[in-house]
């Protein structure tokens, strides 16, 4: 199997395996395996009809579960041996519950499947982020109209290049208050957010901006993951300005075309704080994600 590094002239490559997908994983976003390839060294190499992917771990080779149709069992047994290649153990990360399935019923008893909350995706259906009807959202428009009394002169727009380097700023003020200094988490997002930023053209990104009285108070993007599914990558608002990521989150909702059904909004991450918010605007699934093992 031919292993190349993954470069932003693999987009069209790759995207002819991931829009026809019917997986939703955020792992899948182009936008998301470029710009993270600096932490992960991605990898890609085609075979047998699917696309393999190939990466690091915390230094450790490790595999993405490959994209494509027909018979995944021959690249399966080539990824294994890939590893056999390099002596380390083989370890898959993002495996979905319906493939974990599927490889047990190719592969019986050869694996194991462990699943981790932590990494599990949030599917929110973009018709509820987009009109927040019902009581369960009544939360959300309360934050929503308190924003909308404080700073009537909102406005919402599209991002645009010009608008970057601002978002950049906003996102320094950002990093400050949540101490991104000694979170190497958030360092690895920044830098991976500066590389989105870098190639927002090429990259498909669609974002938008949130601002009062001419000053950016929030902003958003992300890229599709399929062609019904819509990845939300980055989502940063000032909090001084109260219910800010309401406003943005809901007017990006809208501004995400229709054919997206749902919105992946990504991991939490285990965070307590992270996981309440995106509890909060009530999921259509969670998506469980797992790590396949050689027992």
């Amino acid at each position: 199997m031919d292993f190349r590094r993954l470069d932003i002239e693999d987009k069209q490559t790759v995207q002819r395996y991931t829009l026809k997908s019917k997986r939703r994983n955020c792992d899948l976003t182009f936008a998301n395996l470029y710009s993270w390839r600096f932490l992960y060294l991605t990898e890609i190499a085609e075979s047998g009809g699917f696309l393999s992917f190939r990466f690091y771990v915390d230094g450790e080779l490790s595999y993405m579960l490959p994209v494509g149709e027909g018979d995944i069992s021959p690249v399966i047994e080539e990824l294994m041996a890939d590893a056999r290649v390099k002596g380390v153990p083989f370890v898959m990360y993002g495996v979905c519950k319906e493939s974990c399935d599927e490889l047990e019923s190719l592969f019986p008893g050869i694996f194991k499947f462990t699943a981790d909350r932590d990494y599990s995706d949030y599917l929110y259906l973009r018709s509820d982020l987009s009109s927040l009807v019902g009581k369960k959202f009544q939360p959300k428009r309360n934050h929503i109209n308190k924003f909308r009394n404080n700073y009537p002169g909102f406005e919402f727009r599209p991002l645009t290049r010009d608008l970057i380097p601002e978002c950049i700023k906003l996102e320094s003020v950002w990093c400050k208050a949540n101490n991104c200094s000694e979170d190497e988490a958030l360092q690895n997002e920044r830098k991976s957010m500066n590389a989105a930023l870098r190639n927002f053209e090429d990259l498909d990104i669609i974002g938008g901006v949130l601002m009062v009285d001419g000053k950016i108070v929030a902003f958003t993007y992300g890229a599709p993951v399929n062609n019904e599914t819509f990845d939300t990558c980055v989502e940063k608002a000032d909090t001084d300005y109260e219910g800010a990521y309401a406003m943005i989150n809901n007017e990006f909702a809208k501004m995400i075309p229709e054919q997206y059904i749902y919105i992946n909004r990504e991991e939490d991450l285990g965070l307590d704080g992270l996981r309440k918010a995106k509890m909060s605007y009530q999921p259509h699934l969670l998506l469980e994600k797992y790590k396949l093992e050689l027992k």
